[in-house]
């Protein structure tokens, strides 16, 4: 077990450097931080010696390396827009983004595995063609119409929930929640759904076509044939085969949804790190358009490798196949 485990911590170290390398290339060669910095006035020797003092006459390596070891330090400089650290401008955002796309995760984890046993053990029924069929939206609908249509029925229309903005919000130390205060939980109620409703119907159809695959088996079959009841043969004996890939694609859609709040982000104004993103671009702020990139890389990789350690502990055969190797 060790083995395997060192075996996946070396694999996402290695992984976290070439994201750290493109983050850096990104850094580096996407315009010109002098110009960025001192603009077109500045003089020759001005310009040399801000190149001398960035490092920027330093060999590629040493550059490299200083780069890795500035983020590992959360150091990524400074912000064009503002001058600012961009660590303190991530600081003040990801708690928002953090809270968001585990709402959201939650949100589609738990519906989507609920309405995809349903639809597999009632397959064929009224309530399960409906919810199949709807469920056709989440995957045909792009996420900022789905985001619009909310706003417009429920905060233009019905006029129940806010449209834009995190609500009011309190600080715990240096993280700012908005689960303690009631206009904090309707604000993050359209762009959870809107973020979460596409992962949701994933995992919906993963649950069902799994749920209806072990439902297949042998052994359940024989547990049929052993007189136990619809109930015990679908919740003890199917059902924990089939979360075993649910687990791996919903953990890897937790990443996907950190990654894609860009698009809700930007429709509900939310104050979040994919906004951020967003505003880099514009102004062309390339410190905080390598550090949301080196950021969002090193949480792809701890998920995943949270994924595989949960995958090799749920699935013993798994286990044993890589022991033998």
């Amino acid at each position: 077990m060790l083995v395997i485990i060192f075996r996946r911590l070396g694999q996402s170290i290695l992984v976290l450097f070439i994201v750290a390398l493109i983050s850096f290339l990104i850094f580096r060669y996407v315009g010109n931080p002098v110009d960025n910095l001192m603009g077109q006035e500045a003089t020759l020797a001005q310009r040399a010696a801000l190149e001398e003092a960035l490092g920027l006459n330093d060999p590629f390596y040493k550059q490299y390396f200083g780069f890795v070891w500035n983020a590992l330090n959360f150091d990524f400089g400074n912000s064009y827009r503002g001058a600012l650290p961009v660590s303190d401008l991530i600081a003040s955002r990801l708690p928002a983004t953090i809270e968001l796309a585990l709402t959201s995760a939650i949100f589609a984890l738990f519906f989507g595995v609920i309405t995809g046993i349903y639809t597999a053990i009632r397959r064929g029924g009224y309530l399960a063609n409906i919810i199949l069929s709807t469920s056709l939206i989440g995957v045909s609908l792009p996420t900022f119409l789905i985001g619009v249509l909310l706003i417009w029925l429920f905060a233009v229309e019905l006029k129940w929930l806010p449209s834009f903005g995190r609500g009011d919000v309190v600080q715990l130390g240096w993280w700012s929640t908005g689960f303690l205060t009631l206009s904090g939980i309707k604000s993050l109620i359209l762009p959870s759904i809107t973020l979460g409703l596409y992962q949701l119907t994933l995992i919906m159809r993963l649950t069902r076509s799994e749920m209806l695959e072990v439902m297949r088996q042998d052994y359940v079959r024989f547990a049929k044939a052993l007189g136990l009841s619809s109930k015990q043969v679908n919740y003890k004996h199917a059902l924990p085969n089939t979360l075993v890939p649910v687990v791996t694609i919903a953990g890897l859609q937790l990443g996907s949804i950190v990654a894609f709040a860009i698009v809700t982000e930007t429709v509900f104004q939310w104050p979040g790190v994919g906004l951020l993103f967003i505003n880099a671009v514009y102004f062309v702020d390339i410190p905080v358009m390598s550090a949301y990139l080196l950021l969002v890389g090193v949480l792809f990789v701890i998920i995943n490798l949270f994924v595989d350690l949960l995958y090799l502990a749920i699935d013993p055969r798994l286990r044993d196949s890589n022991s033998s190797e």
